[in-house]
């Protein structure tokens, strides 16, 4: 399983106090978003009472890394990385190097190069696992952390391990502050800086894993019936899709069939609870309407004009939708889920939950790690960028289309096969993008931001990834449906990990982690 980095943004603005200086000055920055409350961290209980506010979510089975820098004698938290933990402890050393080499390279990208390291490892005990256990079990892959940073000159100056409800530190062996049993952790919300992060109207969204909740298919008896139903569209919808004119006629049924049920979901009385809201989702959408709209949406330029529903009153029943595709995408769909996450970590991202967005998008790379549109976007959240650039164009096409602008098909719009662009739409350069396979969506831009970048190195067809699965007549026609309307990719290289470590233009790393 793909293992995505997630750079949790520089934050610049709104940075927790951090700890001292070996000289022993104390740093004391602010709180995020209230720069006139400060709140100084000096020991490493509250270094690890600060980590759910450093990220917005408590972190699970995590490496989690915190810049610091100095400003006017105080430290700053710049910015944050999390790395799900390695399965395999040979693969802690390239996670490490992976990790500090993004974190430190994307900082620097930025103008702001880290000074401190603070090093977090959030792992919950095995069956028949202590938590002492676990902190000793994970003693190297922190050593691996604090030899990486030190390696690029940024010292870590506090390491903690937290488990079972207690914490450690790796880098203090004063029994006074940290016994060789833990301590344990303060409860939720009690804490100085809990209330001044609750002042500044800073949220702590549950664990990451009720953030995937909400974007995984769960345990159900009715996944056969959507299996079914999703065989049962792509027997009927592949071959349209492969036919030119065919091809337009799905894509507006798509279009008006998500608009329809987005129309519905907006009318739906509220409910009380983010899994009743889901579960309520859920029900208002058939089975058979979810395998035609995921059939649908494999096709890029559907894909593309889906994503203009990003904003207004469209955003909030799109990204409900999308929510409730990806969970519909069940057993060997799995890769299918690619589209409906990209498109909810899209939405997420321009309606400003980055939070959200970086997790959708590093689940569609796992779901796909090919798919570009995901691993464009990721990066371009990840890097702090600004996605008014992207919803601009989104913009013009969608005026473009509804204006008539250019050759049009059956379904009024642009006809792909016979524009400038495969995707049917406007290169704003005017040139033609440069690489092939899954484009940036129609935006036409090489990269969902205005600096640009160069195309992967290709690999040679031998070195890509060969999925294999059981025997199933089913499978060609699965296979026929998600390659149903890409390019050939012959010159993309097949990332293994799609955005993750961009910062540091590091090779990927397969393990457990992001991208579930």
């Amino acid at each position: 399983m793909t293992n995505h980095s997630e750079t949790t943004g520089p934050y610049e603005n709104g940075d927790i106090p951090g700890p001292r200086h070996s000289n022993g000055k104390a740093l004391v920055p602010s709180v995020p978003g209230a720069d006139e409350h400060q709140v100084t961290l000096r020991t490493p209980a509250e270094l690890a009472d600060a980590l759910p506010y450093l990220l917005g979510y408590r972190p699970e089975d995590s490496i989690v890394l915190a810049a610091l820098r100095d400003r006017e004698g105080r430290g700053r938290f710049g910015g944050r990385a999390r790395l799900g933990i390695p399965a395999n402890a040979d693969d802690w050393s390239c996670a490490a190097r992976q990790l500090v080499q993004g974190l430190v390279t994307g900082s620097e990208r930025r103008g702001v190069r880290p000074e401190q390291m603070v090093a977090y490892l959030c792992q919950e005990p095995a069956p028949g696992e202590t938590g002492r256990e676990v902190m000793e079990r994970l003693r190297p892959l922190a050593q691996r952390l604090r030899v990486e940073c030190g390696a690029l000159d940024v010292p870590v100056v506090e390491a903690l391990c937290i488990s079972a409800g207690r914490f450690w530190s790796y880098c203090c062996d004063d029994q006074a502050c940290c016994p060789a049993e833990g301590l344990p952790m303060g409860l939720p919300g009690t804490s100085v800086l809990a209330a001044a992060a609750t002042y500044a109207g800073i949220q702590v969204r549950g664990s990451l894993s009720d953030l995937r909740a909400r974007l995984l298919p769960g345990e159900s008896a009715s996944a056969a019936d959507r299996t079914a139903a999703l065989d049962a569209a792509a027997a009927t919808l592949v071959a349209r899709i492969l036919d030119a004119e065919g091809r337009s006629e799905v894509a507006r049924e798509t279009l008006e069939s998500a608009e329809r049920i987005m129309h519905r979901l907006a009318g739906a009385p509220p409910v009380s609870g983010v899994p009743a809201e889901d579960l309520r989702d859920d029900h208002l959408l058939g089975d058979d309407e979810a395998a035609a709209l995921i059939l649908g949406l494999q096709d890029r330029t559907t894909r593309d004009r889906a994503a203009g529903w990003m904003e207004g009153d469209e955003a909030a029943p799109a990204l409900r939708l999308w929510r409730a595709l990806a969970r519909r995408c069940v057993g060997p769909y799995g890769e299918h889920a690619a589209a409906p996450l990209t498109l909810a970590g899209w939405v997420a991202w321009s309606t400003g939950d980055e939070l959200e967005a970086r997790e959708a998008l590093a689940m569609a790379l796992g779901a796909d790690p090919d798919y570009l549109f995901a691993r464009l976007l990721h990066q371009a959240c990840n890097e702090g960028l600004d996605p008014e650039s992207i919803r601009r164009c989104l913009r013009a096409e969608r005026e473009d289309r509804a204006g008539g602008v250019g050759q049009t098909g059956p379904d009024g719009g642009a006809r792909p096969e016979e524009d400038t662009r495969p995707d049917g739409g406007a290169v704003p350069d005017g040139g033609p993008v440069s690489h092939g396979g899954d484009r940036a969506g129609a935006t036409g831009l090489r990269k969902p931001c205005a600096r640009r970048e160069p195309a992967p190195t290709p690999q040679p067809a031998s070195a890509r990834r060969r999925r294999t699965r059981g025997p199933n007549p089913a499978d060609g026609t699965r296979r026929r449906a998600r390659m149903a309307s890409r390019e050939p990719r012959a010159g993309l290289a097949r990332g293994r990990s799609g955005s993750q470590a961009e910062d540091a233009g590091a090779p990927g790393h397969r393990s457990r982690g992001d991208g579930q």
